[in-house]
Parts: C-alpha cells; structure tokens; sequence
C-alpha cells in the first residue's frame, strides 16, 4: 500500500498529522487525485450524506470600512461604483428564495459598523423571518462586529455567521492587509460569534501570492483548534487594479494552480473535520464552468445561488470574471439544479442544512451542563 493510500484509508476515521496533510496536498498525479477526491466523498457520504443544501445569496451593499490588498471592492479601489439596496430589494430576494423552497439565504455586504447599518440589518432579519413565517434559516457574513451587535442580530433571527480569516498565519495577513487590520481582533471576533449562539463559519484564500503548502496546514489546524462548524474557502482570483494583483506574473497558470488546490483543500477539510459543512463557492465555478459541482465531488455540502437584485451584481465583484452576474435568479436555479442532480446528489429544498458538527457539539453541551 502507498503512503497515500495508507493516509487515505487511516483518515476515514482517524485525525491526520500534519505530514499527512501537506502531502496530500502536494500530490498531483490523476490518479492520486482521483483517490483523495473519492476518499473525501466517503467521509462526506458518511457524516453529512450527499445532500446538496442552498443557501440563497443577498449581496446588497458594497460600500466597505476595510481596504484589504486583494479584495474588488476594498475602500479605496476607485472604479467601483458603489450601492446598498433597498429593504423592498432584499426582502425580494429573500420571498423569492423562500417561494423556491431554497431553505436559507445569506444577507452579504462589505464590512461596516455604523449604527444606521446595524439597525437596518436588525430590522431585514425581523422582516425576513416574518415573510417566511420563521422558516428560513439566515447566514450573516458582515464583517468584523461588536459582541452586542452579535448578539442583536441573533436574536433578531440569524442563526449562522461566516467570518472568513483569509489566512490564519499572522505574517501573510499582515502582507495582505493594511497596518490598521487587527488579526487578534479577528479572531477574537469568531469566539464573540460562538458566545452570541452562532455556527460559526470561517475560511481562507487557497493560493494566495507568497502563500505555502504549510500555510494551508496551519489554516486547516485552525478550523480544528477553533472547533468551527462551517467552512467557506475559495480559490484566490486576482482582481484588477488591487496591491496584490501586481504580486502576479502569470495570472493564467495561477488560476489554472489554484482551481486543483482549491479542489484538494475541501477534501483534505472534510477528511480531517469529517462533519462541517463545507461550501462549493461561486469561485469555483469562476475558474471553471462546472467547479461548484467538482466542488461537491471533492467533499463539500453546501451551493450558495445568487438571489441579488441582477442591476447590483456587476458592482458586487470581489474577483475578475465573476459568473452569473447577468442571469435572474430562476435560471441559474434550473441550471445549478439539472447540473447536481446529473452529478447523482440530492438538493436539501426546504431545510436549514445545519451543520451536523453544530448538532452533536450543542448536544453534548446540553448533555454537560
């Protein structure tokens, strides 16, 4: 037996070292991609079934505090034409989502704090949960909050919050971010978000410029030291006249790189974590048409369909060639759905889609206390 298959076989049911790790994310042959691909869907078959959950995505505002070196939309970016919609807006793409049966939606936006900001999305999850008669599951990802505005918005009815590290290595998050971002505030951010009631989610860029095989250990040990129940990684895409686009020398061959690591990063989470919920991102398919659907090939769980108002979403692109940008919402539906099922997965219409590592860890702490 290889070393691989040995890695492979013991990780079914049993936690990988760290050389275990990088080398299954080092490998490159078909075939042994091929066997990580195969080995991680067990493991998702296993603990979270081969079920495919929607969350419907409202991107309504681009307007930012941050100015992070990478991001299409950071504060100082100049070509951005900027917006925040209406409440009629998103709350049509929320009826919309919960009249498709899609389950859940997530309220996304650039990062602000202000008052006026917290209280409108206080008052969208109220409306939200009252248009759907409570049965839509909300996922929040805004950003860098207070303890107190956490808590509101929990209690105003969202029930998961995505805050995504990037990197969990402190000297790439400095070259990646200006002076003024905290990575201690960050972090101190997911462990406010578990204290409110959250799931928490969070997640990295996967092939960032200056980014190593053992960066991506130490996130994936991060994931497991913060006992997170959700995952939300990407490829890194370059977005145009951004500090770190200028770090790339052959965007091309970058992507082409990151897509295959991307693809061996959801497996490798899901045969270390075995029962998060992982996300297929939208990144994904940017790089190939049908990434998401690899995506879940590889071990992820979770499809996230863009329910934005289509005029608002040419201005919502964190990264070049974002897909689906000028396509309403049912047709994207129709397609993505035709495409997971031809992939023999089932689609979760008309759940939550919690995350199983959510279930058991809450269980077990009702259990303790």
């Amino acid at each position: 037996m290889s070393d691989i298959q040995a890695i492979l076989a013991s990780a079914r049911t049993g936690v990988m070292t760290r050389d275990d790790m990088r080398l299954l994310l080092s490998i490159e042959e078909r075939e042994q991609l091929d066997a990580l691909f195969a080995a991680a869907y067990a493991v998702k078959q296993e603990f979270v079934g081969k079920t495919a959950y929607y969350r419907g995505i409202v991107e309504f505002s681009n307007i930012c505090r941050k100015d992070c070196y990478y991001c299409g939309i950071r504060r100082s970016k100049p070509d951005v034409e900027r917006f925040m919609m209406k409440e009629e807006e998103i709350l049509k793409g929320a009826r919309w989502a919960h009249e498709n049966n899609f389950g859940s939606v997530v309220l996304q936006s650039g990062e602000r704090s202000d008052p006026y900001f917290v209280d409108f999305v206080e008052d969208m999850l109220r409306k939200i949960k009252a248009l759907s008669d409570g049965k839509l599951g909300i996922t929040l990802s805004l950003g860098e909050q207070s303890p107190e505005t956490y808590r509101r918005w929990f209690e105003a009815g969202a029930h998961r919050y995505l805050l995504r590290i990037e990197t969990s290595n402190r000297e790439l998050y400095a070259k990646m971010h200006p002076p003024d971002h905290d990575y201690n505030a960050r972090v101190q951010c997911l462990y406010d978000i578990r204290d409110a009631g959250y799931q928490v989610g969070t997640g990295v860029m996967i092939g960032l410029p200056l980014q190593t095989i053992d960066h991506l250990v130490d996130d994936i040990e991060f994931f497991r030291e913060m006992d997170i129940d959700m995952v939300g990684m990407g490829p890194f895409i370059v977005s145009d006249n951004t500090p770190v686009a200028e770090l790339v020398e052959d965007t091309e061959a970058l992507h082409s790189r990151n897509f295959i690591l991307a693809l061996k990063m959801i497996s490798v989470v899901r045969l270390q974590l075995k029962d998060v919920n992982i996300a297929a991102t939208t990144a994904l398919q940017a790089l190939k048409p049908l990434g998401r659907e690899m995506g879940l090939k590889a071990g992820a769980n979770i499809i996230m369909p863009n329910v934005s108002e289509t005029i608002y979403r040419k201005n919502y692109q964190l990264y070049n060639n974002k897909p689906c940008i000028d396509e309403d919402s049912g047709l994207c539906s129709d397609c993505l759905e035709r495409r997971i099922v031809g992939i023999d997965e089932e689609i979760g219409y008309g759940e939550w889609g919690d995350s199983p590592h959510f279930r058991k860890r809450n269980q077990n702490f009702k259990l303790e206390s």
